[in-house]
């Protein structure tokens, strides 16, 4: 019996120094990687993003310290960058910029690995006035609908909270949308519960 108490426990050890010697090992492959490859979840984070004026982009060019830089994107949608000079970024999506960057440095760099994440959404905001504690631009995250928005502004004690409305410019037009919040956190009109866009004026009279 003792015999094989003993050889489970030399088993055993010799499972555990195996696992540590492969958990080395993958954390030395990683560092072998192209950073394109290692900030994958923190570029896909933002990969369905369109890219809009007054956003900030950091670009990584793997092994190429000089051309990796952070960089805002200039009220003309573009961003300068060494050797390519201005590059168009508004309209794009992070992938689709850094293939138009991957295709453009081929001419001076053999393989890029390019990488593109968005660190400031500033082209997607949204503003908040009237009776809230937190007055004025707001970053538009995905999906944001009115609720959401009012639950991070928050509301002054004089705040009329059943008559609060939507400014959005539509077709050239300001368009005013009204929204109940008493009602809505209730569960009643969830039409009036909308998705924002770039631009909206939440007031809150």
């Amino acid at each position: 019996m003792k015999k094989v108490t003993k050889l489970a426990v030399q088993l055993l050890l010799a499972a555990v120094l195996a696992s540590g010697m492969l958990a080395q090992a993958n954390g030395s492959a990683d560092k072998d990687k192209p950073e394109a490859v290692q900030t994958g979840a923190a570029a896909a984070s933002s990969a369905d993003y369109v890219i809009g004026a007054d956003d900030t982009l950091h670009i990584s060019v793997w092994k190429e310290p000089d051309l990796t830089a952070t960089l805002p994107v200039r009220p003309d949608g573009k961003i300068s960058l060494p050797f390519l000079n201005d590059v168009p970024a508004a309209g794009l999506t992070p992938l689709q910029l850094s293939a138009s960057i991957t295709e453009k440095l081929k001419k001076y760099i053999a393989d890029p690995h390019v990488t593109v994440v968005v660190t400031a959404m500033n082209s997607r905001r949204i503003f908040v006035t009237g009776e809230v504690a937190h007055t004025g631009a707001m970053p538009l995250l995905p999906n944001m609908t009115m609720l959401q928005v009012l639950s991070s502004a928050g509301f002054t004690q004089f705040a009329n909270v059943k008559n609060i409305y939507l400014l959005r410019t539509e077709n050239g037009k300001q368009v005013k949308l009204p929204f109940n919040y008493k009602q809505v956190v209730k569960g009643n009109h969830p039409e009036q519960n909308i998705m924002l866009k770039p631009g909206d004026t939440v007031v809150v009279p």
